[in-house]
């Protein structure tokens, strides 16, 4: 491929990635969500927690009457545990699966804001090598002279895991 094709393509990719994303922060790191992906933002609730599940899955919440799995994005992510504080937050996310769509609820240290990131300002995720997975990102976005760190929240959560989540979500 030459050298203009992979600009191409890289541009290409920038564009598609470009977008309003709801930002927030963990572990003094800073992470953005594509907007469209984000149903609400709540503060902590009330949270049941289903036993024989991974640590990251913290239990269920019951958000008007629906019953909606949550994990901690911290525990998922390898990060330490941290206590809960008046900013720590649950944000309500929709996954896409299959031909369909589930709720999840990401605990999250503190929501920042939201940002329209251009394009120009994403660039690849750096290759870390074959043994780091970094599927879940789909690239790294310049703002205000800091890293953001975009995810792809439907690569977050492998594919066995949202099947185990759908069936919390049943219970």
């Amino acid at each position: 491929m030459s050298t203009a094709a992979v600009a191409e393509l890289r541009e290409g990719r920038r564009h598609a990635r470009e977008g309003k994303y709801l930002t927030f922060s963990m572990a003094d790191e800073e992470y953005g969500i594509g907007i469209l992906k984000v149903k609400e933002i709540i503060g902590i609730i009330a949270i049941t927690a289903i036993p024989q599940t991974p640590p990251h899955v913290k239990g269920v919440i019951n958000l008007r009457g629906k019953v909606i799995p949550v994990i901690d994005l911290r525990l998922k992510f390898g990060l330490p545990p941290m206590e809960y504080t008046e900013r720590t937050c649950i944000i309500v996310i929709e996954i896409a699966k299959d031909n369909s769509h589930i709720l999840i609820g990401i605990l999250v240290d503190s929501v920042s804001e939201v940002l329209n990131i251009k394009g120009a300002d994403i660039e690849d995720t750096p290759n870390f090598g074959a043994r780091l997975n970094t599927a879940f990102i789909s690239g790294m976005a310049k703002s205000g002279g800091k890293i953001k760190i975009l995810l792809d929240i439907d690569q977050v959560m492998n594919v066995d895991e949202i099947a185990a989540l759908e069936k919390t979500a049943i219970i």
